[in-house]
């Protein structure tokens, strides 16, 4: 069953805006059991877009599009697929009166442009929006079954789950079922090398996503029943886990500080963090999760050294001796926060991200990093590479994973 998916607008194609609706939908579709053939993008052109309507419709079963049902002239996307598809647009009602209502709840009029957003091709099924405006549709083109969501990203994940996402695993024939796995510490060859011979003993295909520093393991197995392929995809998973030991932090789909977050919570552990290279980076990734309030107690970015020795405790002496980025400093910045917020658990990170202010001593991508907890401080540093910013995250995901294994 193969599908492919189709992002449209010319912010896209012009580099304004990041296209993380394809890799978000290619990815979901993946995990129903279709197999995505094709990730295209088109701008707003009307030659263009049926063009590639045409095309990817008829090369593939599922067609997933994105982007070109708003009110302005450049939303061209309805028409378009109506034009394909040879068949009239008709207006419908039931959306109309959604689209008012909403706009009245956010106290505004409805304007003419919005009434369009109400336009389908004759014959479509509507798919409700149940994050804005613009209702989706459902066509044939072609051979293709077609689905048409709106650009915005919450409004099309929302679509696609509520109307869309079982539509299309009831047309998965075969019993597939995949099995991801989170590693840390290892680089995307080193996995690779240490899982050579699974995939042939097990009758399992393996798949590898790097998000450095971190990879993903993806075990999928297909069988003639769903509890066969499943049984298929754990022996082969355990055996992956065996071979990847301590680096495999998590299973199913989540990040490194989720799991640790997790971790904490289960243990009633509670965590707080010092930063200088960082600027803040580790709690905003603890922040971003929903219930972090159980076990993160908070965060001092202490960039300057007066900072370090205010907030944190950190002795002038010892800063003056060793320098700010040093191992000794790490440890006090961690004990630090550990003991000012009443903690279990501190964690400093103290480096040069960089693009200069590094020496021969003390390069670009030196960090140091350590964790303070009741057991006592334990410490690591290391000379990352690449640019600032992935300085700066791979720093801070080598100190989630310190405190991981401590816990």
């Amino acid at each position: 069953m193969t599908a492919a998916v189709l992002c449209i607008g010319t912010e896209l194609t012009r580099g304004e805006l990041q296209n993380s609706n394809a890799t978000w939908l290619a990815e979901s579709l993946t995990r129903i059991g279709l197999e995505v053939t094709a990730l295209d993008c088109v701008d707003d052109d009307r030659e263009r877009i049926e063009a590639a309507l045409r095309r990817l419709a008829g090369s593939s079963r599922v067609l997933v599009c994105t982007g070109g049902l708003g009110p302005t002239t450049d939303d061209m996307t309805t028409e378009c697929a109506a034009r394909v598809a040879g068949v009239g647009l008709e207006r419908d009602a039931a959306s109309l009166q959604h689209i008012e209502a909403l706009m009245s709840r956010f106290g505004r009029k409805m304007a003419p442009s919005n009434a369009k957003q109400a336009d389908f091709p004759v014959g479509a099924r509507i798919l409700p929006n149940p994050r804005g405006t613009a209702p989706g549709f459902c066509v044939r083109l072609l051979g293709a079954s077609a689905y048409f969501m709106p650009g915005v990203p919450a409004e099309m994940k929302a679509m696609f789950e509520t109307s869309i996402a079982s539509d299309l695993a009831v047309l998965v024939s075969d019993s597939r079922h995949q099995i991801v796995l989170r590693t840390f510490g290892l680089p995307e060859s080193e996995v690779n090398d240490r899982l050579a011979g699974v995939e042939a003993s097990f009758g399992v295909v393996i798949g590898y996503r790097a998000s450095l520093p971190e990879i993903e393991v993806k075990v999928l197995a297909k069988a003639a029943s769903t509890s066969e392929a499943e049984a298929c995809a754990r022996r082969a998973a355990d055996e992956v886990r065996s071979r990847l030991g301590d680096h495999v932090y998590g299973e199913g789909f989540g990040s490194l500080p989720e799991s640790v977050g997790a971790l904490l919570a289960s243990k009633g552990l509670t965590l707080a963090i010092a930063e200088s290279c960082t600027g803040g980076l580790a709690a905003e990734l603890v922040t971003r999760l929903p219930g972090a309030s159980r076990y993160f107690l908070g965060s001092v970015v202490a960039y300057a050294n007066q900072a370090k020795t205010q907030l944190l405790g950190v002795a002038a002496e010892l800063i003056a001796q060793h320098g700010a980025v040093s191992e000794p400093v790490a440890r006090a910045m961690a004990e630090g926060a550990r003991q000012r917020l009443g903690a279990d658990f501190g964690l400093a990170f103290t480096g040069i991200a960089g693009p200069d202010g590094g020496t021969p001593e003390k390069p670009v991508g030196l960090v140091h990093w350590a964790v303070a907890s009741p057991n006592g401080t334990e410490h690591r540093e290391r000379v990352f590479i690449g640019d600032r910013q992935s300085i700066r995250r791979r720093a801070t995901l080598a100190g989630f994973d310190l405190i991981r294994r401590s816990l």
